[in-house]
Parts: structure tokens; sequence; C-alpha cells
């Protein structure tokens, strides 16, 4: 008899862990944007850890082992040539507490993801070119009540338009390996994480719990990203331009204002049968200046000032994901908790230091269903906090997100929102802003 085997168990958490090793630790208040990690499917990754063990018990007694995915594919059939899928996100909000005038807003985003396999421009198809256009309209509530956006899909650079296209090659290797180089939006990596899950258009949607600012890495970048899967762990690799490109295509000024780098290690660990990742991440560019074009002009100190003149800058960061509960019935769902802790050395980094924490998930009688609740805290570096005091005054911004996600249908999910943020602007009285986000995929 021949037995069909699913993917091992080091594999797949390795792929999981591949996400949860750079996202949180890099991005900086700058336009959104994505990477191409379509080689990595997280559903996947996580069903062949749930059900190893079960499988193993399976194997050991002489039963077949097929997954209901290899017991309908055809044993020859190709990937496919182009692999395209379009998702949507229409918002409305309105602040209800704190010093924000109460205004009802509605806007709305739409993200394509096209992945072309490398035959049909002549490779084979451990290449893929990623085509990946992104467009906004209307009118959001970021800035309103907090300096850090309270919603990542609509946030954009001061006097930035709402259309962008980013365009990278990937090659992957047999033994997982992976290279992208091109301009790369990381904005879509967050969606990937493990429990925290958030792109915009999903999950979480203050910005620093779907992608946590670092004030290092512009969340579009142009570059070269490297990942290497071992049997341990999995490293990652990034060089890139450290200024944001954002409506550029990235040769513009290419790495006039220095190099930067991320590096980073994720450990896979299993506690009480449920998957976790634990991860070191190190970034840093050799840029002399602060990142003006990824802040609010509000924190862009006035020319002559003795902030933003240091050369280099540097940050670290501890991150965890660890399930608490997964449901055998439902491959890929369940329920954890996450944390992240960050520093940097300062100028002219326009953060020191952040944290957050939180729990997020499925309920296990509604699987389709999404909740999650999260704390933040992030601080200015003092530097910047003085030399911006004769202007306004300045402190830590906190806060506490709380959303659930009704699975309405197969293709559309209503997500009910709620923030409380006592702002960085020292001046203003804690806020509450209420939302609700419809999102449909095709």
């Amino acid at each position: 008899m021949t037995v069909a085997h699913s993917l091992e168990i080091r594999g797949s958490i390795l792929r999981a862990a591949c996400l949860a090793g750079a996202t949180s630790s890099a991005l900086a208040f700058s336009q959104p944007a994505s990477a191409n990690e379509a080689n990595f499917d997280l559903t996947e990754a996580f069903d062949a850890a749930f059900h190893d063990e079960q499988q193993q018990a399976d194997s050991a007694a002489g039963d077949p082992v097929i997954t209901s995915a290899e017991a309908s594919a055809p044993v020859s059939a190709a990937p496919k040539l182009i692999d395209a899928r379009l998702v949507a996100s229409q918002f409305v909000d309105i602040p209800v507490a704190g010093d924000a005038e109460e205004t009802l807003r509605y806007s709305g985003r739409v993200d394509a993801y096209i992945d072309i396999k490398g035959r049909a421009f002549g490779l084979d198809d451990s290449f893929t070119l990623t085509i990946r256009p992104e467009f906004t309209w209307g009118e959001d509530s970021n800035g309103v009540i907090g300096l850090i956006p309270s919603n990542t899909a609509l946030f954009r650079g001061e006097d930035s338009g709402d259309f962008d296209v980013s365009v990278s090659l990937s090659k992957q290797w047999n033994s997982g390996t992976n290279l992208t180089v091109g301009k790369v939006n990381v904005l879509d990596l967050g969606g990937q994480l493990p429990i925290v899950g958030s792109d915009g258009h999903y999950g979480f949607q203050n910005l620093s719990f779907a992608l946590p600012p670092s004030a290092v890495i512009p969340n579009t970048i142009t570059g070269a990203l490297l990942t290497v899967p071992t049997d341990d762990a999995l490293f990652r690799l990034w060089v890139f331009d450290p200024d944001s490109q954002f409506e550029r295509t990235g040769f513009e000024t290419a790495f006039e204002s220095g190099v930067g780098f991320l590096s980073s290690v994720t450990f896979p660990v299993k506690i009480g049968g449920a998957p976790g990742f634990y991860a070191l991440k190190l970034s840093g560019s050799t840029r002399d200046d602060i990142s003006a074009t990824n802040l609010p002009s509000v924190l862009v100190p006035p020319p002559g000032t003795t902030f933003g003149n240091t050369q280099g800058e540097f940050a670290a960061v501890l991150a965890a994901y660890q399930f608490l509960q997964v449901y055998p019935e439902a491959p890929g769902k369940g329920w954890g908790f996450f944390g992240q802790v960050y520093t940097s050395l300062g100028d002219p980094t326009f953060l020191d230091q952040s944290g957050f924490f939180g729990i997020s998930g499925n309920p296990r009688g509604r699987p389709q269903d999404r909740f999650g609740a999260g704390y933040f805290r992030y601080s200015l570096t003092d530097e910047l906090v003085d030399v911006l005091a004769p202007r306004i005054g300045l402190e830590d911004e906190e806060g506490v997100e709380l959303f659930y996600t009704v699975g309405v249908a197969n293709k559309f999910e209503l997500t009910a929102n709620a923030q409380i943020i006592d702002s960085a602007i020292a001046a203003r009285d804690t806020g509450v802003l209420i939302g609700m986000r419809l999102t449909t995929a095709f």
C-alpha cells in the first residue's frame, strides 16, 4: 500500500516561524505596504503542526495517512501559472469620547495580490514575480485621537496619494531558503503572523498591533530579503533603502540616506502540544538624520535643532506568539497570547522604548469568527520630546483595542472595533473611537 505523507512537523513550524520572525520588529510610521510571502501557507503549516502527533500514531498503527489536499489533487498537477486574489474593506468610525469632534467617517481600501510563476517569463517555477497594487479612498480618523494611526489600512504619509504598486522577484530553493529582491510591502506579513494576524483588512486595526512601529524600517522598502530555515530555527536577513518607497520605484534616490538592515532568529516551541514562536530581532541603519517622511509633521523638529544629527541607529526586539489552545476539529484555528518589547539607542530614531501584549484567536463554538484584545505603550525618544517642548507637550502614548469579527459568509467578514487611547499629545483627553469594518475577499 502506498502511503501519502503529510508535511513534517519541523518544516511546518518553520514556515510559520518565518512569518513570526520579521514583522513585529521594525516598522516606522510610514505608508502601508506588503512583502512576498506567497511560498508560505500559514494554514497548511498550522494544520500539519496541530495534527502531527495523531498522524504519527496512525502511521505507526499501519494506517495510511492521506491529507484531503493529497486525496483530491491530481498526481501530475502543475502549480497555477498565475495566482491572483482581491481583498477589499470598507470602514466607518466615529470618536465618542475625548477632544475629537464626533464626526462619522467612511473610507475604504482594496488590495490585489498577483503571483506569476517563472515559466511564464522563461524561468522555472522556483521563481515568482509578485505584483502588489493597493488603493484607498475616503476620510479616516488617523491622528484624530492618538499620534499612532488607529487604522493601519488607511494610513498614508502626509500629502501622499491613494495608489501604489510594489513589484518583486523571489527565488525559492528546495531547502526552503527564499530570496526576494525588489520593492516589497511589509504590511502583508502582519496578516500572516500567528495569533496577531492583522494586516488592516483583518484582526487589529491600530498600527501598534498590526504593524508595530520601530522608526527604523519603513513599511514599503526596496532591497533584498533572505530567509533561511534550519532544523532548529528560522533566520532572516534584510538589506534595504531606509527611506520609504511609497509611490516611488526605489531608484530615484537609491540608498542616498544610507543602508538599513534587519536580522532575526525565530525559535519554534510547543507548550502543552500547542505551537509557539519566539523571536529576537535586530534592526538599524547608517542614516544620520531623522526619518522625517515617516512622521506626522508635528513630530519633525525645526531646522537647526540638535536632534537627528547622530550617525547610525540601532534597535532590538523580543517577541512571542504562543497558542494556548488549538482545535483539532478546525485546523489552523485556536487562541493564544502575544507580546513584544522594543528598545532603541534613540537619536536619530524617534522611538526609544515600546511594548504591547494581548490575546487573540477564534471562539471554539464559532471558529469562523475571531476576537482580540490588546494593550500598547509607546515612548518617544527623550531628546526629541525636549526639542519639541516649546512647540508641543508630548508624553508616552498608550491604549487598548478590542475587536470581534463575525464570519458572515464564505467571502464576507464584519468586524466591530473599539479603541481607547491616551494620546502622546499631553493636552488631549483620553479618547474613545468605535467603528465597523466589512471585508470581502475574491
